[in-house]
């Protein structure tokens, strides 16, 4: 197969907000892009918190603009120690103005992120969708066939993986991953309140996990709650207003009296690694690239960073009249990967285990940790700029 029977530089599979986002980047650095995905409705009303860089990256693809006033923003993070322990951490604040930006970020529902995304992806000439599904995901030395559930057959010289946890092209490539179940589940929803919020997100640290409220437009808040696997379940099973009035014990009435909105939803905390981010003309972006709990609201923010990091390594190499999938093209991409999801899924399982365990020494650190945070300004503001966007990236 010559590259001139080729049908695209690259094929997207999924229609996640990291894989949209992925197709949108590459079709706007050049690359002639396909997206594989079934075009549906968002299903659900859960909420994602997009920092720093992600709304820069959205911007740049004439995306932002086009859902940024459903979005609240987030100036201020609070975190509470609600463990009930013997040794308990001080409450910290982190503020947006002390590291000279006007807010950390801004929480949106994934709905209308979902829909800004496919609105700019049905504009650009240089990006074709198929509303399918891949069946079969099969690379060779020259191009990767991709055929879908109707049975059209698809070829390009790479293929980006946005399939998610059971990801197909991640299997195609055979690329092992790592994965620890958590033991803890996060139930999700949405609340309304009789106080502002005053764009401040609360973090509740309890025995089993954090419990947050992070701002929506409005007097409304999203809400995310880590548990015990049971409790989750209980809490799930809850009606609307025992419901309410759990969150509003929980939240310690700081935004006066909750209603529970319609829509909620419960699933298995893990981590998940793959041992590469590309191999055999497959890169992965997203939830097929990495799986965190939702703590420190880093998942989707780094696969923005994965679908960003993707294009613009592509697009480079097409410039240059380089093969998109080629070994050394992919291995930049591992290399801008890798330092940025170790990092964060080092930084986010110390914390979640430091919260979870019973023993007095690192009940100890992590109290003396959080006052350090709070306490010293020049290592609360590395913290806040780290949290936002690592270091080493441009």
């Amino acid at each position: 197969m010559t590259d001139s029977s080729l049908d695209y530089d690259v094929i997207v599979i999924g229609g996640g907000p990291a894989g949209l986002t992925a197709a949108i980047a590459l079709a706007d650095a050049g690359a002639r892009t396909a997206l594989l995905a079934r075009r549906a409705p968002y299903a659900d009303n859960r909420t994602t918190a997009l920092l720093g860089a992600s709304t820069d990256i959205l911007d740049r693809l004439d995306v932002w603009r086009r859902c940024s006033d459903r979005a609240a923003a987030l100036k201020t993070m609070r975190l509470v120690d609600d463990t009930g322990r013997l040794i308990r951490a001080p409450e910290v604040r982190f503020s947006s103005d002390e590291i000279g930006r006007e807010q950390f970020g801004f929480n949106i529902d994934n709905r209308s992120l979902v829909a800004a995304l496919e609105d700019r992806a049905g504009e650009m000439s240089a990006l074709t969708r198929f509303d399918d599904e891949a069946a079969s995901v099969r690379p060779d030395d020259a191009a990767v066939t991709v055929v879908t559930r109707q049975g059209q057959s698809l070829q390009a010289r790479l293929v980006v993986g946005a399939d998610g946890r059971n990801s197909l092209s991640r299997e195609a490539a055979g690329i092992e991953v790592t994965s620890r179940e958590l033991g803890q589940s996060a139930l999700t929803f949405n609340v309304t309140h009789t106080r502002p919020h005053h764009n401040i997100s609360t973090e509740f640290h309890t025995e089993h996990g954090p419990c947050v409220f992070v701002p929506l437009s409005g007097v409304r808040s999203s809400v995310v709650w880590v548990s015990a696997p049971k409790e989750a379940e209980r809490l799930m099973a809850l009606g609307d207003d025992e419901l309410s009035l759990a969150a509003e014990r929980q939240s310690h009435s700081i935004l006066g009296r909750i209603e529970v909105q319609g829509g909620r939803h419960v699933f298995p905390l893990a981590i998940e690694r793959p041992r590469q981010f590309a191999k055999d003309r497959i890169a992965l972006v997203g939830e097929s690239a990495h799986v965190l709990p939702p703590i420190g609201a880093q998942g989707l923010n780094m696969g923005l960073r994965d679908a960003a990091d993707i294009a613009e390594i592509t697009g480079q190499a097409i410039g240059r009249g380089e093969d998109p999938g080629a070994p050394n093209v992919l291995s930049r991409y591992q290399a801008a990967r890798r330092p940025d999801v170790a990092s964060r899924t080092w930084a986010i399982d110390i914390a979640n285990r430091s919260l979870l365990s019973d023993f007095l020494g690192m009940q100890t650190a992590r109290a003396a940790g959080l006052h350090l945070l709070g306490a010293f300004g020049p290592l609360r503001r590395l913290a806040m700029r780290e949290g936002l966007a690592p270091s080493w990236r441009r």
